[in-house]
């Protein structure tokens, strides 16, 4: 009897990132529908969508690798973290407009992680290592885009680029804790081989 409920229990939290997205989909069409302020197109939402599907079935993957709470929790912070720089990015951008070319730089963020992931064969103590240079990453970006004065748009452009660099790092560390975190459990739930 217990078996089958924490079966139920895997089950909703594996499904639970899916049914999130399927109603965050839904959220600007709702909102369309009552203001003029959200005016999205079908681009708008084929991108939003695959970003939602392409964040979702990574966690699965993760959840099928390992039975690890850690592990599956530091992906899924390093997931969200992904995919919220991502969407700010394109929706506003960082550093000044989403036009900045400048924000491209985010995507050297995103790359230390992909490749630091590859290298290490997504194990966790390797990963923790690469969400840390994750992280450095991050804060370098934030101190070019300072100290070059990339996209000065007002007075507080400063403070946006200061909160989130700090904001984005934090995320990053923490997902490289919970890597760390993973790596001292018993061989038995941590990633596959």
């Amino acid at each position: 009897m217990a078996g089958k409920a924490f079966n139920g229990g895997r089950r909703f939290w594996r499904l639970a990132p899916w049914a999130i997205s399927a109603l965050l989909l839904l959220l600007p069409l709702v909102a369309m529908q009552f203001t003029d302020e959200v005016a999205w197109d079908e681009t708008d939402f084929a991108v939003f969508g695959a970003m939602l599907f392409g964040a979702c079935g990574t966690y699965e993957l993760a959840a099928r690798m390992t039975g690890s709470v850690a592990y599956r929790a530091a992906v899924g912070v390093a997931v969200a973290a992904a995919f919220v720089l991502i969407w700010i990015n394109l929706a506003v951008g960082i550093i000044g407009s989403e036009d900045n070319p400048a924000n491209l730089m985010y995507g050297g963020v995103l790359a230390a992680g992909i490749v630091g992931a590859l290298v290490v064969r997504f194990q966790p103590r390797g990963m923790a290592l690469a969400l840390a240079a994750t992280a450095l990453a991050q804060v370098l970006v934030g101190v070019i885009a300072l100290t070059a004065g990339l996209g000065s748009t007002g007075e507080n452009w400063p403070r946006v680029v200061l909160v989130l660099t700090g904001f984005f790092a934090a995320l990053w560390l923490l997902s490289a804790w919970l890597f760390r975190k993973a790596a001292r459990e018993p061989a038995s739930t941590g990633a596959a081989s």
